[in-house]
């Protein structure tokens, strides 16, 4: 019978591997997609974020190696934190760029749709989509995608990020090494952001397992995540203060607390699109804390962007749905009131009494 040492020599020598999250019917469906396509556009949701951008430039980064013709469009602008990507400077946005983004996708065979459920989290992109003729797949990480508007889909809620998905997709077809050190880095960002750099939805031991495969590569994880954490002005961090400070409500008999942000409030401290990224989870770091939501006046259309995070087992996705017109992830959901600011804070506070019995439990 072998010792003790000699099963932790086999072991050190075995080669970690993935458990299968996608099927051979699935691979097989993708990889003839792939294969029968020349000319590709990559769409993400609206007010994208690293994970949108991650996944979507690794999916381009792949492709390209595979000799086709890809372009990246996303509905508007994309935070200032994640132009570091290698080929961002490509992305086209549609809001800005209509008639380019509509002649690239008149001469699409393939759209892949990235990291929403329903042509709705794409605003008016998504109405364009619809009068185009190719094909369309998506691949994602959101509960119930919409099935009527898609020719194939790929969706494992369960996952961190859609750029895990991503990952084993490309695994599973065999094609890990085409992965460009780029993509790598693309990838490695998104599982990165969508999980708070590993604080939450991160404990299933295979997204290590992907990620040493992406330090393989060559990666500097370190570097990328100064990269995204500390590339903001110094507006940002008097803005932080600014909400922690004047605006945050807490209320402790329902461990939640609750802040709203003007626009005049935001051009106070010449607002960038992203410097409110991150703000959300500082109250959870309140001992005790379950639920922080964030309503933000839009600095550029008539209604209040939700955010709301929580931890353990409350649903704010759930919350999101119920008064928010949004959904989301169980600990990390959003949506948009089409009111004012006042209306949105009434709203916001029935929602908190609706569950406060679960928010005091």
């Amino acid at each position: 019978m072998e010792n003790r040492e000699e099963r932790l020599i086999f072991a050190q020598k075995k080669k970690p591997m993935l458990k299968q999250k996608i099927s051979p019917q699935e691979v097989a469906a993708v990889k003839k997609i792939f294969v029968t396509c020349k000319n590709v556009v990559i769409v993400c949701h609206t007010s994208p974020d690293g994970d949108a951008i991650g996944s979507s430039l690794g999916l381009y980064e792949y492709l390209k190696r595979k000799g086709k013709n890809v372009s990246v469009i996303v509905p508007n602008y994309f935070p200032d934190f994640l132009h570091w990507m290698k080929d961002a400077d490509k992305i086209i946005m549609f809001e800005r760029q209509k008639s380019l983004s509509y002649s690239l996708l008149k001469m699409a065979d393939l759209i892949c749709c990235l990291d929403f459920n329903d042509m709705r989290r794409i605003d008016e992109l998504g109405g364009a989509i619809g009068k185009m003729r190719c094909k369309r797949i998506l691949i994602d990480h959101h509960l119930d995608p919409d099935k009527s508007k898609f020719d194939f889909i790929l969706s494992r809620p369960e996952l961190s990020s859609t750029s895990e998905l991503v990952f084993r997709l490309l695994d599973a077809m065999g094609e890990k090494d085409v992965l460009t050190f780029a993509a790598a880095e693309d990838l490695y960002a998104g599982m990165a952001t969508d999980t708070g750099f590993f604080s939450f939805n991160s404990n299933d031991p295979d997204l290590f397992v992907i990620i040493s495969e992406l330090l393989k590569k060559g990666i500097d994880k370190d570097l990328i995540n100064r990269r995204i954490q500390n590339n903001y002005s110094p507006d940002r961090l008097r803005l932080i203060g600014y909400v922690l400070y004047e605006k945050l409500e807490v209320y402790p008999e329902l461990h939640a607390s609750l802040f709203a942000i003007r626009k005049e409030e935001l051009t106070q401290f010449h607002y960038l699109k992203g410097d409110m990224e991150g703000i959300v989870n500082m109250p959870l770091q309140i001992k005790g804390h379950k639920l922080s939501i964030c309503l933000r006046e839009d600095t550029e259309k008539p209604l209040i962007r939700v955010s709301t995070r929580s931890v353990d087992d409350f649903p704010c996705n759930e919350l999101c749905a119920q008064f928010f017109n949004g959904g989301g992830h169980k600990n990390a959901a959003g949506g948009t009131l089409e009111c004012s600011m006042d209306e949105a804070i009434e709203i916001t506070r029935k929602a908190l009494e609706a569950w406060s019995e679960q928010l005091k439990a």
